[in-house]
Parts: C-alpha cells; structure tokens; sequence
C-alpha cells in the first residue's frame, strides 16, 4: 500500500466566512494553523485542520475602530470565545471519493469544546508532491453555543437577528512530506 502524507502550507492555504443577518451579511477571513491529509494509493483516507480564531479579520467593514469592536465582539464569549479556545478543528471521519476529483466527507468539527459531526464536499486537485482541497463548510452555530442573536433562543430579534448559519470557504495547500 502506497501511503503519502501531505501537510498544510498555512502561509499558502486560507478560510474565507461569511456570516448573515436580515440586512444583510458580514464577511472576512481566518487563518489556518496546521493540518495534514493521507492518501493510500492516491486516494484520501484521513486528514484535519486547525483553525487559529484569534486570527478571525473583517473585511467589510472599512472603519477601524468598528472593524476593531466587532473583531473584538467575535473574539468574545457572545461568539468563538478566541482567549479560551484559540482552536478550533476539522477532522475526517470518513471520506467517499467520486467523480471529477470530488469527495463526500463526515468529520468532527470541534468549535469552543463543543464537536460535531459535520458533512460536506471536498474537492482535490492532487498531483505527486502537492494536494490543493478546496470545500464549503456551512456550520449551525448553535450547536456550538453560539447563541448571540439567534431566533432559537430569542424573540422579537427584529432586524437585527443573525442567522444561525455561517460559511466556511476552505481553500488548504498542502506539500508532500
């Protein structure tokens, strides 16, 4: 059996977010901190990432110190709790190939302590010394305690109700090690 591991070139790999409320939606970025994927005979069989979320950026919003006062506000308890769980990680449990480079994969999706079961698609571009995966994660973030704004746990939101899904673009760079 031909196994070859790969391991996540942060400075090269990146997660886009974007998350959404009823006038409208919030996007930017995070940073990966690690990860590594295995392929037996070229084809995926395990793999994880980390997510640093202290590193969690704003794009759209172009006002420093609002900028600053929502990162801040995400980095609080209210969302990701960043100073008490500066990680948060992906891994797989299962990983079903099909056609055009594409998976079917089941991981563990640990936010603040919290792991779920999370399914989604993954998509590899894989040649001898490098794999370029690219996915869309959407997470309900109540089930990981991410309550703030949430029409599950509070009434009369009005327009100011954030919706409980949030988007993870995941594009990851990984070299043969």
């Amino acid at each position: 059996m031909d196994t070859k591991n790969f391991k996540v070139s942060n400075e090269n790999s990146n997660i886009d977010w974007i998350g959404r409320k009823v006038t409208g939606a919030h996007n930017g970025t995070i940073d990966v901190k690690e990860g590594n994927f295995i392929f037996e005979n070229g084809i995926l069989s395990a793999g994880k990432f980390v997510i640093d979320t202290k590193s969690i950026k704003i794009l759209d919003i172009e006002d420093a110190e609002t900028n600053a006062q929502f990162a801040g506000h995400l980095a609080s308890d209210d969302f990701f709790n960043s100073d008490h769980f500066p990680e948060a990680i992906f891994e797989i449990t299962h990983a079903e190939p099909s056609d055009n480079n594409l998976y079917y994969v089941t991981g563990n999706l640990t936010i603040k302590g919290i792991t779920h079961e999370i399914d989604t698609t993954l998509q590899i571009v894989k040649t001898e010394n490098t794999a370029v995966l690219d996915s869309k994660i959407v997470v309900d973030r109540t089930k990981f305690n991410i309550k703030f704004r949430s029409s599950n746990f509070f009434t009369n939101l009005g327009d100011t109700l954030i919706y409980n899904n949030f988007d993870l673009n995941v594009h990851l760079v990984a070299e043969a090690i």
